[in-house]
């Protein structure tokens, strides 16, 4: 039973030497934990454990003594008092030990300390705002009115086969999407183009392209617990007769890829790009978030992940973001970064960065990219390790991102359209679609 249960994810001597900083950590990212609890738990784990072993050294050093020769009676009876004691013992120590990981994975990770405090993510913090929103001599429709218009979208016969929130994508959209998976792979697997956002960013990282991956788009419960992943915020959904998770992002499938494996450091950084379909519940949204594609209960998501040695993983958060910002930029769309807050970050989240797009249709900025640093905490769920080159063994960090969700796609549509509802295609697009400079 306890071999099944993730046994940590934040560093235990953390709790143990610092409960009050956790605790706290835990409140400011809206999770209630019961620290006090948990410490007593580990406490009587360890004394229950220790105990354990001691028995087991007499039982060792009577069996050593009883096949010395014949045994003797008091030796037989010594035997049998251990074995009983030993199974009461190991049940206890069960006990304890499964109530004292159920409680310990329910705290978060640590927010690091330029977070800012909030209760929501109307509290993001605003870092800086690029580009110039497009001014139009016309009422600017949204993408829902233009795709629906231009027959790209359709709903109402999504609805009939698979109910509210899933969508008909449809002609030029569909082309319009797949071209932006194609940009953004010939930006992320190429050495060249990563080396110079590296520069124009002053950042210290390798410029080792990231690899494709189409990933499982299910994991089981075990592993998605793994991950941290399995929790309030991503509002997944269950397969009814197994024991497996829709995925809600590439990176759920992602980070346990090298679940309970030692690592060799001269690989690092060993960076992917892995797209897939995701699923997610989106449970209370109401609206325009209904209208169009901004909300669905499926969506593609083209994701980046990374796991790295832990002295370059913020480096590599930055760097992530760095090539988000170069998307964004090289497809002309205004945006703004966030510093997310503490409620807003995720529970395996050390920090997080939203990219928010301008979107004319909403007169607002919409988020369309996040990136995740998630330090350790995955890994120590995962046991994903590497070996150092001076033959220690640490946990690995685990860094995710988006290259790009559908989300984009509005904000082409919204930014680059045109009165009688055409949208011209942004210049680094139009390769990946024959060239053409309309849909």
């Amino acid at each position: 039973m306890v071999g099944d249960i993730i046994k940590e994810m934040i560093d235990i001597k953390i709790l143990r030497e610092n409960p009050e900083l956790v605790k706290k950590a835990a409140e400011v990212k809206g999770y209630k934990v019961d620290i006090e609890r948990t410490l007593e738990l580990d406490a009587r784990r360890r004394q229950l454990q220790q105990k354990a072993d001691d028995l087991r050294a007499r039982r060792n050093d009577v069996a050593a003594r009883m096949r010395d020769g014949k045994p003797e009676p008091d030796q037989i009876e010594e035997g049998k008092r251990i074995k009983l004691e030993l199974a009461t013992l190991e049940k206890d120590l069960n006990l304890t030990e499964e109530e004292f990981y159920h409680l310990f994975k329910q705290i978060p990770n640590l927010p690091t300390e330029d977070v800012p405090v909030g209760a929501s993510e109307a509290e993001n913090v605003v870092v800086k705002t690029v580009g110039d929103k497009p001014q139009f001599n016309f009422e600017p429709k949204n993408h829902a009115e233009i795709a629906t218009r231009r027959g790209w979208l359709d709903k109402e016969r999504a609805v009939k086969v698979a109910g509210s929130r899933f969508v008909y994508l449809k002609g030029d959209l569909v082309l319009l999407e797949f071209a932006l998976w194609q940009f953004a792979f010939s930006v992320l697997t190429n050495q060249e183009t990563l080396q110079k956002i590296i520069d124009e960013n002053n950042l210290t990282v390798s410029a080792k392209p990231f690899v494709p991956v189409l990933p499982p788009a299910v994991a089981k419960t075990k592993v998605f617990e793994a991950t941290g992943r399995l929790n309030k915020e991503e509002q997944t959904y269950k397969l009814e007769d197994d024991d497996l998770w829709l995925n809600a992002s590439a990176e759920h499938t992602l980070a346990p890829m090298y679940m309970d494996e030692i690592l060799d450091e001269k690989d690092f950084p060993l960076r992917y790009v892995g797209y897939t379909t995701a699923f997610r519940r989106e449970a209370g949204t109401y609206g325009k978030d209904m209208e169009g594609i901004l909300r669905l209960h499926q969506f593609n998501k083209l994701e980046m992940e990374s796991f790295n040695l832990a002295e370059n993983s913020l480096a590599e958060h930055h760097f992530m973001v760095a090539i988000q910002e170069y998307l964004m930029q090289q497809l002309g769309l205004p945006y703004q970064v966030l510093n997310k807050c503490t409620a807003d970050i995720g529970f395996p989240n050390a920090r997080g960065v939203d990219i928010n797009t301008w979107l004319p249709g909403q007169n607002k900025y919409r988020e369309t990219h996040t990136a995740d640093y998630i330090t350790d905490f995955q890994a120590r769920g995962t046991n994903t390790r590497v070996k150092r080159d001076d033959s220690s063994v640490q946990f690995v960090h685990n860094n995710d991102a988006t290259a790009f969700s559908q989300r984009p796609l509005i904000a082409i549509l919204e930014n680059y359209q045109n009165e009688d509802a055409t949208v011209r295609i942004p210049e680094v697009l139009r390769p990946f679609l024959n060239n053409r400079d309309l849909l």
